[in-house]
């Protein structure tokens, strides 16, 4: 291997990522473990909530299509009204109020109806709260991770002018890798807030139609219990 050829490998290993982290000083390190734990965190959430969702969707559906095949709803409330799903609890917090309203007589059917409302409202924003819990993690990474970034760019490049002044040496062997350990603190930020911005966009559309369908399975459910409520004395 010629002279150059071997100057070239031994620039290339220096800025080799591995390199360009154990050469960094103490913040700077920081600042990348810092970020490479917040896009661990982010992944672990991109999956987990991902899943979750695609779960609660499929059984909330299945719930759906039980239960409006079903002539007998005091059944389903003793089945699988019971379910862990947005559905089930929807239909349950509906149910459970319809029973409580129409012990009391004379029944107050207009009354009824607005609780009906509430309760099932209330269910909803429950669960759509536990669905979303841990969104406004990525909302933050996101939002948070290029300017941590950028701040262990700022101070490697600070001391990389530092070291500069100090050898008097203004050769690229001596600025390139203070640069590229600066710069890299960036590249890592950005690797953390881009899937934390994706993911965030893209689950919160799936909360949004978890939400819809839920809003359309109530209304439906109400005008069931409105009827049923005429029936009683």
């Amino acid at each position: 291997m010629s002279i150059a050829g071997a100057h070239v490998a031994a620039t290339s290993s220096a800025l080799s990522p591995i390199a360009l982290f154990l050469q960094a000083d103490i913040v700077v390190k920081s600042v990348m473990i810092g970020l490479l734990l917040a896009s661990i965190w982010t992944w672990a959430i991109i999956f987990s909530s991902g899943l979750k969702m695609g779960r609660t969707l499929k059984a909330s559906k299945a719930f759906e299509a039980e239960f409006w095949k079903s002539e007998d709803i005091d059944k389903v409330y003793d089945g699988p009204g019971r379910q862990d799903t947005p559905s089930a609890k929807l239909f349950t917090a509906g149910v459970g109020e319809w029973r409580r309203s129409v012990r009391i007589t004379p029944v107050d059917r207009e009354g009824t109806r607005a609780r009906l409302a509430t309760a099932m409202s209330a269910a909803t924003s429950a669960e759509i709260d536990k669905l979303s819990d841990r969104l406004n993690v990525l909302a933050t990474i996101g939002s948070v991770a290029p300017f941590v970034g950028l701040f262990g760019t700022v101070w490697g490049i600070m001391r990389s002018f530092t070291d500069i002044a100090a050898s008097q040496n203004t050769s690229l062997g001596v600025v390139a890798p203070g640069i590229a350990e600066a710069l890299f603190a960036t590249a890592i930020g950005l690797f953390a807030a881009i899937p934390a911005v994706i993911a965030y966009n893209r689950l919160l559309h799936r909360v949004g139609q978890i939400e819809n369908q839920l809003h359309r399975f109530g209304d439906s459910l109400h005008l069931t219990l409105s009827r049923e409520l005429e029936r009683v004395k």
